[in-house]
């Protein structure tokens, strides 16, 4: 899952597992740029990077630390012992990973990729049905994606090259692997998930599978209750009275603002588009992503 910072994309990751697990899928939310929000939205405090916590029935999250996989991926291909400790350890090995462009890239999306198989690098590790990945904002998102082409080009065989490779096949598998964008109903959001359609058929050879947009204000007034309720804020009612008017026409511009970009991204992109309501509410918690959940679902 991928769109433009801010739209709400680990919200709508959340949610979509709350649904697959409802269904019975065992299923693992998984984030990548080294947080952990699916978990403190869970109220699951100080989990550790790469911990698979669990947060509800069938339902898991980890946040992947590169380091920590790179160090995982070398005790499968070393089989542990002192060589595997000397190069993890290696101050020079370190730099040439800090260094190397899309290095970080590859081995984080090598670990959504481990997370996917029914052989795990340790095998002690439980299997999933479905990996959800809450991606970077979509600039980065697709230049990740095309990490593993890039080192299985320039590695020319090898076990990274091998590697590579086969994170690229499922990447574009569609069979194993499908694309959500997340956007909210603005004009730049809307921009740039058009524009990431295309971007991921030139990345990975797929498009989007569906949009979601999320944060849709209610249409609560006609055209007719708002022409009334502009007439009565203008009318010179007590303070209280005239800043609920005006609160409401604030609302109803805002939701016909929404429907517009609405109906230009569904003219536009390929993918169907589905919407989930804007959740009036300081914080989420399970109740608020349940409902949401369900709205998926449906």
């Amino acid at each position: 899952m991928t769109g433009k910072g801010g739209v709400g994309k680990t919200t709508v990751a959340a949610a979509l597992g709350l649904a697959a697990a409802a269904t019975g899928r065992r299923t693992i939310v998984c984030e990548v740029a080294e947080q952990d929000r699916v978990s403190r939205a869970f109220a699951r405090h100080g989990v550790q990077a790469e911990q698979e916590v669990q947060l509800a029935p069938d339902l898991w999250a980890i946040s992947i630390d590169p380091q920590a996989a790179l160090e995982e991926w070398l005790a499968k291909r070393l089989g542990g012992g002192a060589a595997w400790r000397l190069l993890a350890h290696s101050h020079a090995f370190q730099y040439f990973v800090a260094a190397a462009p899309g290095a970080k890239e590859l081995i984080t999306i090598a670990k959504v990729w481990e997370l996917a198989q029914l052989e795990r690098w340790d095998r002690h590790n439980r299997t999933y049905d479905l990996v959800i990945v809450d991606a970077p904002a979509s600039g980065h998102g697709v230049a990740m994606l095309t990490t593993p082409q890039t080192f299985a080009h320039i590695a020319h065989g090898g076990p990274i090259s091998r590697q590579a490779n086969k994170v690229a096949d499922m990447l574009a598998d569609p069979d194993r692997t499908g694309y959500v964008g997340v956007a909210i109903a603005e004009e730049m959001p809307v921009n740039e998930t058009l524009d990431l359609e295309r971007r991921l058929h030139d990345a990975v050879g797929l498009g989007l599978d569906t949009i979601v947009v999320n944060g849709m204000w209610p249409g609560r007034f006609s055209a007719a209750d708002v022409k009334r309720l502009r007439t009565a804020a203008a009318n010179g009612y007590e303070p209280a009275v005239t800043t609920a008017l005006r609160a409401a026409v604030t609302m109803s511009d805002r939701a016909r603002a929404q429907r517009a970009h609405l109906a230009r991204l569904r003219r536009h992109a390929r993918a169907p588009v589905k919407t989930l309501p804007f959740v009036f509410e300081r914080e989420l918690g399970i109740a608020e992503y349940e409902r949401l959940a369900k709205r998926l679902a449906a």
